[in-house]
């Protein structure tokens, strides 16, 4: 029962952030709150005993993406102060669409959530050997690099990643005034 209210609450929580996210104007707060819905992620994952997963989530996305957000919002400050509305056309369509997401979301709630009391949800985690969490680590690297299995798309991801960095370099490198 504590484990559903510890959920609850961190669910409710890295949703208000994304909301935040989503919703604040100013952008430096904004990459705050991604970094607060980055870490109820992560909160997430310790709860599913998945305690790599967890901690890639703390190193790649809260101390790598978020901090590069936050330096790059720092560092064109100026380009910031424009005179373009916020507001566009399609605000109906995104509330309609909003509306039958909360909709579907609301149905499966329902039909899955025990109401009754006593009643067990149908997501009651089993319980898990501790041999095969303290393998999981080794069998993901082990797949990672394994030529039947992750190796391409593994080598697919870096490459993309090379040619993100290089074509971010190419955008920022300074004009030479001639």
């Amino acid at each position: 029962m504590i484990q559903q209210i510890i959920f609850i609450v961190i669910s409710f929580l890295t949703l208000l952030m994304g909301w935040i996210v989503v919703t604040n104007r100013n952008l430096f707060h904004a990459a705050l709150a991604l970094m607060g819905s980055f870490l109820g992620v992560a909160g997430l994952y310790v709860l599913l005993d998945a305690g790599f997963l967890a901690a890639a989530q703390l190193l790649v996305y809260i101390g790598a993406i978020s901090i590069l957000i936050i330096f790059a919002i720092m560092m064109t400050r100026r380009l910031m102060q424009t005179s373009e509305t916020p507001f566009n056309n399609q605000w109906v369509l995104g509330g309609i669409t909003s509306l039958v997401v909360f909709a579907v979301i609301a149905y499966v709630v329902l039909q899955v959530f025990p109401w009754q009391p006593g009643a067990q949800p149908f997501g009651a985690a089993p319980e898990v050997p501790g041999a095969v969490l303290e393998a999981s680590v080794t069998q993901l690297g082990a797949a990672l690099v394994s030529v039947d299995q992750y190796v391409l798309p593994f080598e697919v991801a870096s490459v993309l990643l090379l040619a993100a960095l290089i074509g971010a370099i190419v955008v920022a490198w300074p004009e030479k005034k001639e």
